[in-house]
């Protein structure tokens, strides 16, 4: 794990850390810390504590959010369903996380950078750092544009982020809104298509979703909380 990672990770996760402390430890595993225990290098373990709760309570707040009819033993297996092992690996391997982790020997030999579990522990102590650094609010973002629109499992045609945005564009006279596909990824089947809105011009949001008219929305919606 090199600068050069650390910075390539942090464009993918799309924050940047202000303790890169916080980052080093959440990708630093158990086996690394037990075999340089003179050094005093910390596992990810506690990081993996908190960031399962907060991954929890976000996934939890946007189906309540975005679910408004959904009854409740159904929100709970969506829930489970969203943070299960296999799709927080996933999510790892979308950022490459499996690259960037401190394994001892051991891990490192038994094919330990692709193992789910190691994998998707990693990515909730990723999120309980983002969370000690920046706060809910990163977390929130992260979540709503990697993990909710992947899974196709909570809708956002329902909310107009689209009119939402250009109403507050519309605040200042001489801008222009436009929407782009940058890219699509995936079988016909399973296409995942990646759209930038473009404030005259200028990229101020981007969205990634199952249709080119989810991904204009989370782009949108993406815009809108970065305008605060």
């Amino acid at each position: 794990m090199n600068e050069l990672q650390l910075n390539e990770l942090q464009d993918k996760l799309g924050y940047k850390f202000k303790d890169m402390e916080l980052l080093k430890q959440a990708l630093t595993h158990s086996s690394y810390a037990n075999e340089m225990k003179k050094s005093g290098a910390a596992s990810n373990e506690r990081l993996e504590f908190l960031g399962d709760s907060v991954l929890g309570m976000t996934v939890a707040a946007l189906i309540y959010k975005g679910k408004t009819k959904m009854p409740e033993g159904a929100m709970t297996r969506l829930r489970a369903e969203l943070v299960c092992e296999k799709s927080l690996a996933s999510l790892a391997e979308t950022f490459g996380l499996g690259e960037c982790l401190l394994l001892g020997r051991g891990e490192e030999k038994g094919g330990g950078r692709s193992r789910p579990s190691i994998l998707a522990d990693a990515v909730e102590a990723v999120l309980a750092a983002i969370y000690l650094d920046g706060g809910f609010r990163p977390v929130t973002k992260l979540i709503t544009k990697h993990l909710i629109p992947r899974q196709g499992l909570v809708h956002v045609e329902s909310s107009d982020f689209k009119t939402s945005l250009q109403e507050a564009i519309q605040e200042k006279l001489g801008q222009t809104l436009t929407y782009c596909t940058t890219g699509e990824s995936g079988p016909d089947h399973m296409k995942m298509f990646t759209v930038e809105v473009r404030l005259n011009g200028v990229c101020i949001g981007v969205g990634t979703g199952k249709s080119k008219k989810v991904a204009e929305q989370l782009a949108a919606k993406a815009a809108l909380e970065d305008r605060g």
